[in-house]
């Protein structure tokens, strides 16, 4: 699943080529995403600039001066800008159209989204898919404090309570395990035992891992492309303990191991990440 870096990244490429442009159509090839695509969307945004493109969470939100497209990219999807021309690829389910560029959102599972919400209904913020997020993990207030406060009184893992994204997003599968090996924390450990200390180390390794994941352009995971179509190299780079079970620690070369919490898989140091 695209996780927050390849989201960012895809977001940073997009914003590049829409922003600032006036949006000449949109052809919807196949509606039936994980929630259907409204079929006066393209009517509704036809002729209008785009005036943000910014992302909260996974969300990718195109503001427009009625309203906001939000787009997930569900389990397998990419979004990126084309050539004017190109053929269309099968899974190639939403085109959004400019003089000067196309933008496709390709889902071969069809897990993700695409919705719309009116100006007149409020701040985005206050869409019921956003408005239950936590905090983002760039943003100053997260910090130790903020994190210990939110992990009091959770009796669920460490790792599952970053999973949740109510505390912070961004922590996801991929991201969670590299984040609680950096900070020295076991992935099995009680939410509500992780010590004010322990906190303050695991926001600082959750925004350094985000931060070189960015810089790398994502993971090259599965199929995952960037807005121009291109691969990120984050794990073949930086990876230290996600999918090398088995393999030696990068600190102490202890055998990395695999386990399954909440039927996601999670790898971990047994030596470096004592509970």
């Amino acid at each position: 699943m695209p996780e927050l870096p390849e989201v960012e990244t895809t977001r940073r490429g997009i914003d590049a080529v829409a922003t600032g442009h006036t949006l000449t159509g949109m052809v919807v090839h196949e509606s039936r995403m994980r929630w259907p695509i409204p079929k006066a969307l393209p009517d509704l945004i036809k002729g209008q600039t785009v005036r943000a493109c910014l992302r909260r969470g996974k969300y990718i939100l195109i503001e427009f001066d009625t309203g906001t497209v939000l787009i997930h990219l569900g389990m397998s999807g990419s979004l990126r800008s084309v050539m004017q021309g190109e053929l269309l690829r099968k899974h190639d389910h939403v085109e959004w159209l400019f003089k000067h560029a196309t933008l496709r959102l390709h889902d071969p599972r069809r897990f993700g989204s695409v919705l719309w919400h009116p100006r007149d209904q409020g701040p985005i913020e206050q869409h019921p898919l956003l408005a239950k997020l936590g905090i983002e993990p760039f943003d100053p207030a997260f910090n130790a404090k903020y994190l210990h406060d939110g992990l009091a009184g959770r009796s669920m893992s460490i790792k599952q309570a970053l999973l949740a994204g109510e505390i912070v997003v961004g922590a996801g599968n991929i991201y969670a395990s590299e984040s609680l090996f950096r900070a020295r924390i076991h992935p099995k450990t009680k939410a509500s035992r992780v010590s004010l200390t322990r906190c303050a180390r695991l926001a600082l390794a959750i925004r350094e891992t985000l931060t070189d994941a960015l810089e790398s352009g994502g993971s090259t995971l599965r199929d995952y492309v960037n807005a121009t179509g291109e691969p990120g190299a984050y794990f073949t780079l930086h990876a230290a303990v996600y999918e090398r079970e088995g393999q030696p620690c990068r600190v102490c070369a202890t055998p990395i191991k695999r386990i399954v919490q909440g039927q996601r898989a999670t790898y971990f140091c047994p030596s470096c990440q004592k509970v």
